[in-house]
């Protein structure tokens, strides 16, 4: 079996297609691009740094399927991603975010991958620490304590054996979840700002990392949660962070995915009428990042120049030509995302792996009402989705999550309380809860 990375493009596409319908255009550009990331790796080491990404350009509407498709690519070979929205940042100088914490979040996701993957290795290890170190307190807190009988000719050394064995046996059979005992546990405080709130300054524990002190707090815990507690301390002893702080920058820079949102929002489309200034500034500070430069963060310096950025934006107003030429030339390829239908409506509603009906099966079953979505009652909510996105603002995809929730209201306050038993959802179902709000053009602007 292929590694994931390995993917072909045709591979690529098929496990996209299980989670967005349509949009072949878009989906064949960014399994090319993840693909040239594995051709590139058995290039010559003497090209192997000139071949930069092709960053890539998606234009259409919202809710169609844009940043799902970047994220779900991430996903498939477990890719560093971030998703940011261009317009959280201002030029520098003007209030507004530091472009360079793209990649300081994106290393952080990369930590995060590494730091998970590690730690299932080091699972089973971890556990039998965290009990040994967890029967030790509450030895110290005179857990067993009964055990100990003077007449018995025992060394202390057999008696602490024989609690500790007691009391393992208590901890596997669940007979101590509930009682509570005091632990230490490091204090995370929020981040150190300099330079205002926020989205105003500069996180300094961002880039200086460990070099801020630990502090250690006393918490209140059950047992249950100081196991916990203790598996992940015991899990961290087990990993080499210098080890994974090392193979995180490396996986930031050749496999890192950055999905830039409404780039369309900075384009630059009217010089001569006032357009906010900050716009121009927002992509000459994004245009380094793209172009290759070298980040400081708190696990090293990152190089930007393998990171693949994937740009979107509607461009109802601009257009991809107003961008800075510079930048343009930096997204060689452009695709554009088709608006849906009410057919991809009912494709949505059924065909993804986690398709919305099937998320709202599982969410009543939990409840033990059961829900069955008929043929018809798809089609209508399809047809409504489409109806209510031409009438208004168009928002994709996402009218369903409206839709849904207003079709399914009743049955969601009321499924606790009710008896066991089936939901049928079909067009008259809906329609009984739609049709007024869908006829009363200002109520389904509101509403829908």
């Amino acid at each position: 079996m292929k590694m994931k990375e390995e993917l072909t493009p045709s591979q690529i596409v098929f496990e996209l297609d299980k989670y967005i319908i349509g949009q072949a255009q878009a989906k064949k550009s960014v399994a090319i691009a993840l693909r040239n990331r594995f051709r590139r790796k058995n290039v010559n080491e003497d090209l192997k740094d000139d071949i930069i990404p092709k960053n890539i350009i998606m234009i259409g509407p919202t809710g169609v399927g844009k940043t799902e498709i970047a994220r779900r690519l991430a996903k498939m070979v477990n890719a560093p991603f971030v998703k940011v929205e261009a317009t959280k940042f201002t030029e520098v100088g003007y209030v507004g975010r530091d472009v360079d914490s793209i990649i300081r979040d994106l290393v952080e996701n990369a930590v995060a991958i590494i730091r998970t993957e590690r730690m299932s290795i080091v699972e089973k290890q971890a556990k039998k620490n965290a009990e040994a170190r967890l029967v030790n307190q509450l030895m110290m807190e005179g857990y067993g304590k009964e055990l100990e009988n003077p007449e018995e000719a025992l060394s202390q050394n057999e008696v602490n054996a024989r609690r500790r064995k007691y009391i393992k046996r208590l901890l596997n059979a669940g007979d101590l979840d509930r009682e509570t005992l005091e632990i230490e546990v490091a204090d995370t405080p929020g981040p150190v700002m300099i330079g205002g709130m926020d989205d105003m300054g500069v996180d300094l524990g961002s880039i200086f990392g460990n070099m801020l002190p630990t502090k250690m707090k006393k918490r209140k815990v059950t047992t249950k949660e100081a196991l916990r507690i203790f598996t992940q301390e015991e899990s961290q002893k087990l990993i080499d962070m210098e080890e994974v702080s090392a193979e995180a920058v490396e996986k930031t820079e050749q496999m890192g995915i950055v999905f830039l949102d409404e780039i369309d929002k900075i384009a630059v489309s009217d010089h001569k009428n006032g357009v906010d200034v900050s716009r121009g500034g927002v992509q000459r500070d994004i245009l380094p990042l793209v172009e290759g430069a070298t980040i400081n963060t708190k696990y090293g310096p990152v190089r930007t120049d393998h990171i693949l950025f994937i740009a979107a934006g509607a461009f109802h107003v601009a257009k991809p030509s107003d961008l800075m030429p510079e930048l343009q030339g930096r997204f060689p390829i452009r695709v554009e995302l088709d608006s849906l239908t009410a057919e991809d409506y009912k494709l949505i509603l059924r065909e993804p792996q986690n398709s919305l009906i099937k998320q709202y099966v599982q969410l009543l079953k939990a409840d033990g009402v059961y829900v069955e979505f008929t043929e018809d009652g798809i089609n209508a909510m399809a047809e409504i989705a489409d109806h209510i996105n031409e009438e208004t603002e168009n928002i994709g995809a996402r009218r369903l999550h409206t839709i849904l929730e207003k079709v399914l209201e009743d049955v969601l306050f009321s499924a606790p309380d009710l008896l066991r038993g089936t939901v049928t959802v079909d067009r008259e179902y809906v329609d009984s809860r739609m049709m007024g709000i869908v006829k009363n053009e200002d109520l389904s602007k509101y509403i829908l």
